[in-house]
């Protein structure tokens, strides 16, 4: 089969405009450690871990044989009125590894679906102990929080979201403390204006807000865009000050990314509700949760009569094949030391990014652990962007695809985020690529 030409045919591939797939084809055929391989016979490194999921590499025997082992006895029974063995096992290990109060459990297949579960939760918690004004919601400034109507809801990118608004809740929007572009420049009084904007609109509306919803330590699809020190641990302060639900949206950041097992551990944050997904099963299978406190689980346990259940539901949640290879995923992180080997590998990360800041149109890196962003711009003095229909980012993943390395850019923030697994030799010639192909766009550009 000629791959290429029949996926141009038959498929429709997620936010991507097929024209240009069209004139840009790509068909992976396998992978191997941390590199890709397409139907041409070409390799790449995986520098976004296949959208950011993805931390041992690819086709790791350990995650292979719990899969087969798992087959052996069942790969799939619902959860509708009944458990499953897998998917205690993990529950119960997630309760131990998350921050100390998160105790329950809900399983999905997204980290959209995870957040719409919590927006459900969030509003019902409130109805259940007998609150009913409390219909709205606090997003941060381009938050992105999944693609349902709901996660769209507490969304914050236009290019994204816009198109949809008639279908769309309204939220509350705060912003978020992206210090690059912050009129002082400055983390601290970044950090000090977001908060007290933040503060201003629960002072205004708490009465009539379920939640606060934010990405701890760095806003992934809104531009790789890190907080400053103290900024998480802000908000949580500022929810029990007014005594509004906090949900930390650890999708993106969540297993290890950041350096910490989860990201809120880095400023020691317990959120009321929290959300993750992406890396749970090892970039294997599709399996989201979200986690809460006993408080609010009890306040949707009840006789059935009282109808404080949550009507949700998957047709998949708990699968036993997700749950058993995201066992043996946690197994594989003690065993093989590989939050703490992110947490040593940063510095080296950090030293090879800082090799970007010699271009002249690279005005910003942005990093937490192992996840990066390299902002461009027109101007490096004034900080002034490309127009955004030249689409330099876009331009710049191309250019790295010819030599050898695979990501996708976030306008025109190019995004590093390579597997866990990645050795200090690897991510030195994934950086390097990355140089390359910036310089050979800008250059052209500015030369034009």
């Amino acid at each position: 089969m000629d791959y290429i030409q029949k996926s141009k045919e038959v498929l429709w591939l997620p936010f991507t405009q097929m024209k240009e797939y069209d004139l840009n084809p790509l068909v992976i055929e396998s992978g191997q450690g941390i590199k890709i391989k397409d139907t041409e016979g070409n390799e790449y490194y995986d520098a976004n871990s296949s959208v950011w999921l993805n931390p041992h590499g690819h086709r790791k025997q350990e995650l292979n044989e719990a899969l087969v082992k798992q087959l052996g006895k069942i790969a799939h029974s619902t959860m509708l009125g009944m458990a499953n063995v897998p998917a205690v096992e993990l529950a119960a290990k997630l309760v131990d590894l998350t921050p100390k109060g998160l105790d329950r459990v809900f399983y999905s297949d997204s980290g959209a679906t995870a957040v719409e579960i919590a927006l459900k939760m969030a509003f019902q918690y409130w109805l259940n102990i007998g609150v009913t004004i409390r219909k709205r919601f606090i997003t941060m400034h381009n938050g992105y929080h999944g693609d349902t109507i709901g996660s769209i809801s507490v969304g914050d990118i236009d290019i994204y979201h816009q198109i949809y608004q008639p279908l769309m809740f309204q939220s509350f929007v705060a912003p978020y403390p992206y210090t690059y572009r912050h009129q002082s420049g400055d983390p601290e009084e970044t950090k000090k204006d977001c908060l007290e904007q933040l503060k201003k609109v629960l002072e205004e509306h708490h009465d009539e807000v379920c939640a606060v919803m934010v990405e701890p330590m760095m806003q992934g699809a809104g531009g790789m865009v890190n907080m400053p020190p103290g900024f998480l641990k802000g908000v949580r302060e500022l929810c029990t000050q007014y005594n509004v639900l906090m949900i930390a949206d650890e999708v993106a950041v969540g297993f290890g990314r950041t350096g910490k097992l989860f990201a809120c551990m880095h400023e020691s944050v317990v959120p009321d509700i929290l959300t993750a997904g992406k890396m749970l099963t090892g970039g294997y299978l599709p399996v989201a949760i979200t986690m809460v406190s006993e408080g609010i689980y009890q306040a949707f346990y009840d006789d059935y009569e009282k109808m404080k259940t949550l009507f949700h539901g998957h047709s998949y949640t708990g699968n036993q094949l997700g749950c058993a290879v995201a066992l043996e995923n946690l197994r594989l992180y003690e065993k093989e030391r590989t939050v703490e080997g992110v947490a040593e590998k940063t510095p080296f990360m950090k030293k090879q990014l800082e090799t970007l800041y010699e271009l002249d149109h690279v005005g910003d890196v942005r990093q937490v652990g192992f996840m990066s962003g390299i902002e461009l711009v027109k101007n490096k003095q004034t900080k002034e962007p490309y127009p955004w229909q030249e689409r330099i980012g876009w331009k710049a993943t191309l250019e790295m695809r010819k030599l050898g390395l695979m990501t996708r850019p976030i306008g025109d923030v190019i995004v590093f985020m390579p597997p866990l697994a990645s050795t200090e030799e690897d991510i030195k010639q994934m950086v390097s690529r990355i140089k390359k192909g910036i310089y050979q766009v800008t250059k052209e550009v500015s030369i034009r």
